[in-house]
């Protein structure tokens, strides 16, 4: 499957990102990172704020890459994470704990299952390194949206 491929099913729109916007999400993705980080404050919620700073770095790498997930119909987080290895160049092997982490949130927030420590931790440990490769993406791709 390629990023065009996704644009004719549907599951993607073209799009043309300002400087601002990439800055503002990557800003926002590592204030969420500061949160999860603090242990003051519930599991679930480190989980999620993790896992927000995930979907706004595949959100950057998406729309750098010239498009948006179409959010007219479910599953356009789970395009993002996997459209990685298409616009980052991440490892099947990563985009499929990513993937694991967007099912584990899902069961947590639409069925109530708690979160555990070690899932916060990879979280965390996940989305750290996806802002490093998503950093060092945009100096080597887009320098110009740092």
């Amino acid at each position: 499957m390629t990023l065009q491929n996704l644009l004719k099913i549907g599951r993607l729109k073209p799009h043309a990102p300002t400087t601002q916007e990439i800055r503002r999400l990557l800003a926002a993705a590592e204030r969420n990172l500061v949160d999860a980080r603090a242990e003051i404050i519930s599991d679930e919620t480190r989980f999620d704020v993790a896992y927000k700073a995930i979907m706004q770095l595949a959100l950057i790498a998406m729309m750098a890459s010239g498009y948006r997930p179409s959010t007219n119909e479910p599953g356009h987080h789970q395009t993002m994470i996997q459209s990685l290895p298409l616009t980052l160049g991440l490892a099947n092997t990563t985009w499929v704990v990513l993937d694991a982490l967007r099912r584990k949130r899902n069961v947590s927030d639409y069925q109530g299952d708690p979160i555990e420590p070690e899932a916060v931790s990879e979280c965390i440990a996940q989305a750290t390194a996806l802002l490093a490769t998503t950093r060092r993406w945009l100096a080597e791709h887009h320098p110009d949206y740092l």
